[in-house]
């Protein structure tokens, strides 16, 4: 009887009095989000049009949180569970919605650990952006927040949300832990190709390829996980056939032990010993960083080595830049420099993560980003490491940032962008040596408003106004670094295009696409202001020149389409520069590397890109420097172009490799057997992981500063 009462008990409290209904509404209770995250998963991977193999991954960790949100519902009295497992639907639903729009606009997911970044980000001067996005979208949102919008009407009918025994709701916890194990097992099965789904669960980086392989909701709690507790580093110390990548004749001259003055005399390298510190180091990253450095080839010193010692130098990085908008009648100026110094055929400005700031990272440190939070220009500013008196003050040591490097000689080092502060800015480049002036922070002769605030976006010819005089006149050599702002998107009703809309709109191309040349032609105004203010001082013939994007227009990329009369993948592709499936040459841009005591140009084809702008121009400019503790090489050497793309893809001498599909193509007259091609891409496929992922050890270490001290 005692047994038949604990059953009876058990029945009325699970059982329904009219035929079994609170045993159903328990079991759709306990399934509610479960199938909801199944559903968001399944709706995100088909919107975003990614590979559904993954499926088993993220749909087991979908049920793993479900059943954990779920357990979130069962024990609080009926109003508490009804309420709780509203909120969290419509909340669960609307970051589902934010990370689509956040992929469409800025080309990549965002985990919480980015919410520092944007509160610190004046995200309504893209508010336009943002809503052209959310209405352009809208069906495929309230498909999103569908089961939210039917579970806030209709879910007190369906569910009841009595409350449940709490020892229950441990039981679902309990089937929560089951199927996240289930998920370690599926992540771990033997899947093919390159980032596979293990190696993607011990990353903080790839947060695209997390989502597509892992699934958002597991992107977003190993990024809450790695909050908590940093990742380690997990690229192993095989450093074997890194030398086969040296230039012919380089291994025998560098690796002789008794002659560091004469390799120094031959290679940019300096006379450091990397493998005493590889040795000695204070941690295992600094090790780690020390004998991975002392494996790479050094880039041979050439004939342009010096070719500028003593120049000022002028660097620009252009907003929403592409080459492919230059023009000789619209754009006479960026025509002349792209045209008339270095003239470099195959650079590329790949997307990498956030935007402006990955262009920046890689142009002025010679790095990639982390491809993850934190920001790396960000975290450069902001990261603080122990004094000699144990006190947090030391900054993070960018030794080789050219304004550090020209400090270092007595350049005067101006920095100078329209805007407010944006990622950090203030600090971060402060930090790498330059006398940094931005809206509210040294540098507010701008161009205001009746109400006294920052017109948007500033135009870059009035901003060269309204700095060149602070250094024109120096008696000083100077080194100057402009981030334009007037090529910000959206193009339509941007203020920039007024001066240039009666010219632009001859043009035989849609108002978008002729207002983004109208922001080129502002470029090239600043450019020729700037050149003709040099020329007034008498400074123009030793003034080197260096200009480039920090990205490609990438929302509005359908413009480079109509430029070119190219196709660069299906419309779709394009919205989310999926790079398995479009053509990279989406990403070619123009390098400026000019100086008016050029005789006549320099053609180079060699593959190249962003981070090796600083060691190209250190050669050029004749400053020590140590070429291999940077990611990038000097075009000008007999080294090996490389161009690295966020997903992994590759582009060197010798051909290109799809990350994709594991294939790789062989340049025109490049020919390789079976063997040398597998030696050779998993050769490269590791040298491509140390350069992406040694970035985060740099900054966090503070590795320069290991080397050469502050």
């Amino acid at each position: 009887m005692a047994y038949n009462g604990r059953r009876m008990g058990w029945s009325r409290r699970y059982s329904s009095r009219s035929g079994g209904g609170t045993v159903s509404q328990t079991l759709a209770r306990v399934l509610l989000f479960p199938v909801l995250l199944i559903y968001l998963e399944l709706v995100l991977h088909i919107v975003m049009r990614t590979d559904l193999i993954f499926a088993p991954v993220y749909l087991m960790f979908a049920v793993a949180g479900g059943l954990f949100l779920s357990a979130l519902t069962l024990p609080w009295r009926k109003a508490v569970n009804s309420f709780v497992a509203r909120i969290l639907s419509v909340l669960v639903s609307l970051v589902y919605v934010a990370e689509m729009i956040a992929k469409t606009i800025l080309q990549t997911y965002y985990g919480l650990s980015a919410l520092k970044l944007a509160a610190g980000n004046r995200l309504t001067d893209y508010s336009n952006v943002v809503l052209s996005a959310i209405l352009s979208r809208l069906p495929v949102i309230l498909v999103f927040l569908l089961p939210a919008i039917l579970l806030c009407f209709f879910g007190g009918r369906i569910f009841g949300f009595k409350r449940l025994d709490i020892r229950f709701a441990g039981i679902v916890l309990a089937g929560a832990a089951v199927f996240h194990i289930a998920g370690l097992g599926v992540v771990h099965l033997p899947w093919k190709g390159d980032l596979t789904p293990a190696e993607l669960y011990r990353m903080d980086t790839n947060l695209d390829d997390q989502v597509e392989r892992l699934g958002l909701w597991t992107m977003l709690r190993l990024d809450v996980k790695h909050m908590l507790v940093p990742v380690k580093n997990t690229m192993g110390d095989d450093f074997s056939g890194l030398e086969m990548l040296k230039p012919d004749g380089a291994a025998g001259s560098v690796s002789e032990p008794d002659s560091s003055s004469s390799r120094n005399a031959l290679f940019n390298m300096m006379d450091i010993d990397l493998a005493a510190l590889a040795e000695n180091g204070a941690n295992d990253d600094i090790k780690w960083l020390a004998n991975y450095f002392n494996n790479v080839t050094p880039t041979r010193k050439n004939e342009y080595t010096g070719m500028f010692e003593g120049y000022n130098v002028i660097q620009i990085v252009i907003e929403g830049f592409s080459g492919y908008a230059i023009d000789p009648e619209l754009t006479p100026t960026l025509y002349k420099l792209a045209n008339e110094g270095f003239v470099f055929q195959n650079y590329y400005t790949a997307l990498h993560y956030t935007s402006t700031s990955n262009g920046e990272c890689q142009t002025l440190l010679g790095l990639y980003p982390k491809n993850g939070e934190p920001a790396t220009m960000t975290r450069a500013g902001e990261i603080r490491f122990p004094d000699a008196a144990g006190e947090n003050t030391k900054t993070f040591n960018p030794y080789f940032s050219l304004a550090r490097q020209l400090g270092r000689e007595g350049y005067q080092c101006l920095g100078y962008h329209g805007n407010y502060e944006m990622y950090g800015r203030l600090a971060s480049h402060t930090n790498l040596g330059y006398d940094w002036k931005q809206y509210e922070s040294g540098f507010d002769n701008l161009e205001l408003n009746d109400s006294g605030e920052l017109l948007w976006p500033q135009r870059d010819s009035y901003v060269v106004e309204a700095s060149v005089d602070e250094y024109i006149n120096s008696n000083q050599p100077f080194h100057i670094y402009y981030l334009t702002i007037s090529g910000h998107m959206p193009y339509l009703n941007n203020r920039v295009v007024w001066p240039y809309e009666d010219t632009v709109r001859a043009l035989p191309y849609s108002e978008t696409t002729q207002d983004y040349i109208a922001t080129v032609m502002e470029a090239d105004r600043a450019l020729k202001t700037l050149l003709d203010k040099l020329e007034a001082a008498g400074k123009l013939d030793k003034t080197l020149i260096v200009a480039t994007a920090d990205h490609i227009p990438y929302f509005n990329v359908d413009t480079l389409e109509e430029i070119t009369g190219k196709q660069f993948g299906s419309s779709k592709d394009l919205e989310y520069l999926k790079e398995g499936s479009i053509d990279f040459d989406v990403y070619k841009n123009t390098l400026i590397l000019w100086s008016a005591s050029m005789d006549q140009p320099v053609v180079v084809e060699k593959p190249c890109c962003q981070v090796d702008i600083l060691p190209t121009v250190s050669n050029l400019l004749g400053l020590e420097y140590d070429s291999r503790m940077l990611a990038g090489s000097d075009i000008l050497s007999d080294s090996e172009g490389l161009v690295v793309f966020s997903s992994r893809c590759w582009i060197t001498d010798r051909g290109f490799y799809n990350r994709y599909t594991g294939e790789f193509t062989p340049a025109q007259g490049v020919t390789m057997t079976e063997e040398e091609r597998e030696e050779y891409v998993s050769t490269m496929r590791r040298l491509v992981g140390y350069k992406l992922d040694s970035t985060a050890l740099i900054v966090e270490n503070n590795f320069y500063d290991c080397v050469f001290g502050q």
